[in-house]
């Protein structure tokens, strides 16, 4: 093979290689989303959240996960934690409404979204970040693996970080519908498949465990219901008779069959609709 040829396939390569991440402006924004090919740290201008004290049932996980993040953003140390329950039941709008109501006082505390395809890329991320003067919440919604799903393995770069360690100032925060993070029938099928049962499931089910903090999302019932729907109308000024709003939102949440955060905000968002209330 001659000079020429070789340097052709230099040019090839090179030019398939994604290219190096230019340093981000960390300062453009609040919040940044991680996307690859090629990678990139993504300004958010306007982040889709709602103010803290709007959060109705879920105080204890709520101030566990204030006060942890409050020590983060101070330099103290904090530990990477899992949202994990109930659909619907604001777990990642505490994490958006967490950072929200911390950032005035500490302005370089910065909300980085990695999607779960990504983790894969994760080093990358993190190398990055490694050396920023900024402190960041690095944030994975809807966290859960599959039983072929390779990407657990990226994660530990987060959550142990490797021989380099976690970044100091880098801390992870991941909701889930599943504790594990892994479905229960899966755990089950490993376990009675395997020639040793403990030792297949527990690289994947000690993940979990990785986690400092594990806060809970229960479902919550007709008075917490209603009271997140009462907090939404005091916040946004809708005036609504309470006999016949107590009787709207029962029959909301009977024909959706399931009592939530989130369908207690849609019932809202309908309600402010036609009281011609801009949300």
């Amino acid at each position: 093979m001659n000079e020429q040829t070789l340097s052709r396939i230099a040019d090839a390569l090179e030019r398939m290689s994604p290219a190096p991440l230019e340093t981000p402006d960390l300062s453009a924004a609040r919040a940044f989303v991680w996307h690859v090919a090629p990678d990139r740290l993504e300004p958010v201008t306007r982040i889709n959240r709602v103010d803290l004290n709007l959060l109705v049932g879920i105080d204890r996980a709520r101030n566990t996960l204030l006060e942890n993040t409050r020590r983060f953003a101070q330099g103290h140390a904090a530990n990477n934690a899992l949202l994990w329950g109930a659909r619907g039941m604001g777990k990642s709008s505490l994490v958006k409404a967490v950072h929200g109501a911390l950032e005035a006082d500490h302005p370089s505390l910065k909300l980085v979204e990695l999607q779960r395809e990504d983790l894969p890329s994760v080093a990358r991320l993190l190398n990055h970040l490694r050396d920023a003067k900024e402190r960041f919440i690095l944030y994975c919604d809807d966290l859960s693996f599959s039983h072929d799903d390779q990407h657990y393995k990226s994660l530990k770069a987060v959550l142990d970080g490797g021989i380099e360690g976690r970044p100091e100032n880098v801390v992870f925060y991941a909701t889930s519908n599943r504790r594990h993070l892994m479905p229960r029938d899966m755990i089950e099928n490993e376990r009675s498949s395997a020639i040793n049962p403990s030792e297949a499931v527990e690289e994947k089910v000690s993940l979990s465990d990785r986690f400092g903090l594990w806060l809970g999302f229960h479902p919550c019932d007709q008075d917490e219901f209603l009271s997140m729907i009462e907090g939404y109308c005091t916040a946004y000024g809708v005036q609504a008779d309470p006999e016949t709003l107590r009787a709207e939102a029962i029959e909301w949440q009977a024909t959706r069959g399931s009592r939530s955060g989130r369908v207690a905000w849609q019932f809202f968002t309908d309600l402010a609709g036609r009281h011609g209330v801009k949300l």
